[in-house]
């Protein structure tokens, strides 16, 4: 038996092939575009979505008997606002997490209706990533197109309705919009009313492992999947990803480090952050957690290598990093904005400590260093709540870097864990799918039979001594800076 996990990102789609034991069989990644239409939006067709992933499945399942195909599932781009109408026709592209259009609908939920009401209403404040404000954006800026709206999904329950014609998300998805009562587990009506909907717009709740439906029949064949494959809720991609790192139950850690980056921290009891730094969100495995987001993370190495030294040889750039702990060149890795913990969408990146003998390896460090030392700054404020992992899981594409897990490490002081399989979202999405399908009994007993630890990075006390006075020198740069990034954007 054979369980499929797709991992809707915002620049690819990931599927995964797990065999009932928790094997990987195959992978396959299939890419499609971003529009940037204007500084700071960011949003895509959903028709390339199901494109890409109906060939991937089609990909995946070449060779193997349909009957042996018993689930499919999913872990996706968190937030993105994907609007029907009447005919189920998508009424215009998705707008997505990454987008920084609704500054001024985010104020006025968290100034006007009121960061406390907001909290009461579903344990988070606004953050302009978050649904709801893409919502009053559109009411405010699209109205003909919002008064359209019969149905509102999710990227990845956008799939889920294709391959089932059923409209359902997730918890842990749900959590995202700022539209649920995350506590109670329901779409807060108080929510619903501010932003000018009904609760027949909203998809059907359910558990991230429990069955949305079967797939529809004149798919399965096409597709390559037995005709009763069941089609599981699925998570957002950061409760996908803590699947697949074994990261559920009380006191589990997870860090992520793709495209955006995350610091996850499972438990079984509703906690929530009255900093409002933190997310406080549903869980993949029925529980909740508390969870950081910085919008730019293994992104931040995408553009460096990429787009500015117009180099694919990742590896060769790192080794020519050396002198950890000791850069004086900082890099604040805010280039799409920042969520955790400052919550703004004007800040942007910056290079800082500039001078006539930096090099190109002092500047990749630095690069590498800021991405950790903002991931810090989340676990700063998890420390605050009383909650202080020792040890935390890595995921992500940024984990394949010896050296930045290294940096990791020794920046956070933390015993850092190597899987066996750091497959993250699409790995957790096959998981719940195997859930789902009855072949095991809940989702920490799957996650205590197929994830596997292979290494443990230790941090070194001179490196971590070393890194702890670089992190001081790095948290006094956004506060330095807040104001003038208002002004220049």
């Amino acid at each position: 038996m054979y369980y499929i996990g797709i991992d809707l990102g915002t620049s690819a789609v990931k599927l995964l092939l797990m065999d009932k034991e928790g094997a990987v069989q195959k992978i396959v990644s299939r890419e499609y575009p971003v529009e940037y239409p204007a500084p700071g939006w960011s949003q895509q067709n959903p028709e390339d979505w199901r494109r890409e992933s109906f060939a991937g499945i089609r990909e995946l399942t070449d060779g193997l008997s349909p009957e042996d195909v018993r689930g499919i599932s999913f872990g996706g781009q968190m937030h993105g606002l994907v609007a029907l109408d009447e005919a189920d026709r998508v009424i215009r592209p998705a707008i997505l997490w990454n987008d920084g259009r609704c500054k001024e609908e985010t104020d006025y939920l968290n100034e006007t209706i009121g960061r406390e009401r907001l909290f009461s209403l579903t344990g988070n404040i606004a953050f302009a990533g978050f649904t709801a404000p893409k919502l009053l954006w559109m009411k405010k800026h699209e109205p003909e197109l919002f008064s359209r709206i019969r149905k509102i999904m999710l990227p990845k329950d956008y799939l889920a309705w294709c391959l089932t014609g059923v409209h359902s998300t997730d918890y842990s998805d749900a959590s995202g919009t700022l539209l649920l009562d995350v506590k109670r587990r329901v779409w807060s009506e108080e929510m619903l009313d501010i932003c000018g909907l009904s609760m027949e717009q909203m998809p059907r709740l359910f558990e991230s492992f429990e069955p949305v439906g079967r797939i529809k029949p004149e798919l399965a064949a096409r597709l390559g999947v037995a005709a009763d494959c069941v089609v599981a809720a699925g998570a957002g991609d950061n409760a996908a990803a803590a699947v697949g790192t074994g990261t559920v139950g009380e006191g589990g850690c997870n860090i992520s480090v793709g495209t955006s980056g995350t610091v996850f921290i499972s438990g079984r009891d509703f906690r929530a952050d009255n900093n409002y730094a933190l997310h406080a969100f549903a869980h993949a495995d029925g529980c909740y957690h508390l969870m950081g987001c910085m919008l730019s993370a293994a992104s931040c190495n995408k553009w460096w290598m990429d787009g500015i030294l117009e180099t694919g040889d990742y590896q060769r750039e790192q080794d020519a990093v050396g002198a950890l702990g000791e850069n004086p060149v900082f890099f604040l890795p805010y280039l799409m904005g920042e969520r955790s913990p400052h919550n703004n969408p004007d800040a942007r990146g910056v290079f800082i400590g500039l001078s006539m003998d930096t090099d190109r390896a002092r500047m990749t460090q630095a690069v590498l260093e800021g991405v950790a030392f903002a991931i810090r700054d989340s676990f700063e404020v998890a420390k605050s709540l009383g909650l202080c992992p020792e040890q935390a899981s890595i995921c992500g594409g940024g984990a394949r870097s010896a050296l930045w897990k290294r940096i990791f490490a020794n920046v956070l002081n933390k015993r850092i864990v190597e899987l066996e399989t750091e497959e993250g979202p699409s790995l957790g999405a096959a998981m719940l799918a195997a859930v789902a399908d009855s072949a095991f009994p809940s989702v920490e007993a799957a996650a205590g039979r197929i994830v596997k630890a292979v290494r443990t990075i230790e941090p070194e006390p001179e490196l971590a001594a070393k890194y702890e006075a670089q992190y001081q020198k790095f948290r006094k740069l956004y506060p330095a800076l807040e104001k003038v990034f208002g002004e220049i954007v």
